[in-house]
């Protein structure tokens, strides 16, 4: 995702990203199928499970039910460094439904922007597609195959993001390398993504405690001095308003705890060891608006489904990944993505090397996803398996305008780039989100993978 964002729940009880097991709440995953297919398009359904991310969770003292972190603050006398955070606190099982307005029915996930529960107000959340077991995600190589889902994103306004995307985790959560993580997979620790994210609150087992400066914009967030940085492709993200696709790669080949210039933040952006912009194919941004949104060729007022394509250089999951190809189906009919309707580009409708190093040329942007390997290091990335993520979440550091509007807004909106959506560039101020679209929904349903053709 474009920006450095804090993905938190605000609650009466501590939110917080632990290591060890807590006992006072059940963990127990919301079931959710998922159908293999075959060359011969016929599909298998497995019975796999979600589970939510653990910087939702409450994180208390092993010995009691005190607070860890409270607000955007960690209790000093529990957690007066990592390590002995690491051991004092402990991280909890979640109600899915009550608390965080997360909720499965066969193939279909829903996932509620606000919810207000007996002793708390939840915003957002983000979940993990567990593998058959409740102790391991499911892993994806998805080169010389496609992805395909439906969506319903019809209760989602300017401003806010429904995103489903890979990243580049450990299977296990991250327990078998960092010995202080009890919690694992089964408790949704380990993220990771290419914006090397300070938010999280325990990386590598160890609490990010160091350094940590609440947020002024977001009563429940905060940064620490550690990132989390892996690959990551978003499959999609987006609004009724607009939608992206976007690789972004690092030069790390797994989960990497970053600190100072490596994590790549503010005027150091490019400085990084992860491409932050990434290779997006945004629509709207292309020069094409009225592709994709109500009442469009797409029209985002209904479900349909999106089919994710990705192509080797011969033909075979061996190969080097080539191109990302995209294309939709609504109303029993298969829609070709749009084509690129920028001066000085030819018309492209997928993603490319060729496409990237053009796109970034008629956009004056730095061509870190190059510099950084390419879709060739996006497919050596699935080459190792990553993780499945689905979530929905406001930005207090853009307000969105990145993916439905015009930015950044030093720059004149009629300039190549910078429109990427309708949304006036005063909306997205999470403030404005929370409090007028409430009842926020995204719902991702009929999840299949297989071979190139066999899912649609």
């Amino acid at each position: 995702m474009f920006p450095s964002v804090a993905l938190l729940a605000l609650s009466y009880f501590a939110i917080a990203y632990g290591q060890q097991v807590g006992t006072l709440t059940a963990e127990s995953h919301p079931r959710l199928s998922v159908s293999k297919c075959s060359a011969g398009k016929s599909c298998t359904t497995e019975q796999h499970s979600i589970v939510l991310d653990s910087n939702w969770r409450w994180l208390h003292a092993t010995n009691g039910s005190n607070n860890c972190y409270t607000g955007n603050t960690w209790d000093t006398s529990l957690c007066p460094d990592p390590t002995t955070c690491a051991k004092n606190c402990a991280l909890d099982g979640a109600d899915y439904s009550g608390t965080y307005g997360i909720t499965t029915s066969g193939n279909a996930l829903t996932l509620k922007f606000v919810t207000h529960g007996q002793y708390s107000t939840n915003i957002g959340s983000r979940v993990y597609l567990m593998d058959t077991s409740d102790s391991k995600y499911q892993i994806f190589n998805l080169k010389n195959q496609e992805f395909t889902f439906d969506v319903d994103m019809s209760q989602l306004p300017c401003g806010l993001n429904g995103a489903l995307y890979f990243v580049e985790m450990d299977a296990d959560g991250g327990t078998s390398r960092f010995s202080a993580n009890k919690a694992g997979a089964k408790y949704g620790t380990g993220y990771c993504d290419t914006q090397c994210p300070h938010d999280i609150k325990f990386i590598n087992g160890e609490a990010n405690v160091l350094n940590w400066q609440p947020s002024e914009s977001d009563s429940n967030a905060g940064s620490g001095q550690y990132g989390t940085c892996c690959n990551e492709m978003d499959i999609w993200e987006a609004n009724s308003q607009g939608a992206a696709v976007t690789p972004h790669v690092c030069s790390v080949t797994s989960q990497t705890r970053c600190q100072g210039t490596d994590c790549g933040d503010g005027d150091n952006r490019y400085g990084g060891i992860c491409d932050k912009d990434g290779c997006d194919f945004n629509s709207w941004r292309m020069g094409d608006q009225t592709f994709l949104g109500t009442g469009k060729t797409v029209d985002t007022s209904k479900k349909f489904t999106v089919v994710t394509q990705f192509l080797t250089n011969n033909n075979s999951t061996s190969g080097t990944l080539s191109e990302i190809r995209r294309l939709y189906v609504q109303n029993g009919k298969v829609i070709a993505n749009s084509k690129t309707k920028i001066a000085g580009l030819d018309a492209y409708d997928s993603i490319t090397d060729a496409f990237c190093n053009a796109q970034k040329t008629a956009f004056g942007d730095t061509n870190s996803f190059e510099r950084l390997g390419g879709l060739k290091a996006m497919g050596q990335s699935f080459d190792k398996g990553m993780v499945l993520v689905m979530s929905i979440w406001d930005d207090h550091a853009a307000k969105m305008l990145w993916l439905d509007s015009d930015y950044p807004l030093d720059k004149d909106a009629s300039t190549p780039g910078v429109s990427r959506g309708p949304c006036p560039t005063s909306s997205g101020d999470p403030k404005d989100v929370e409090s007028n679209s409430p009842g926020a929904t995204v719902i991702y349903s009929n999840i299949k993978y297989g071979p190139i053709g066999s899912t649609y």
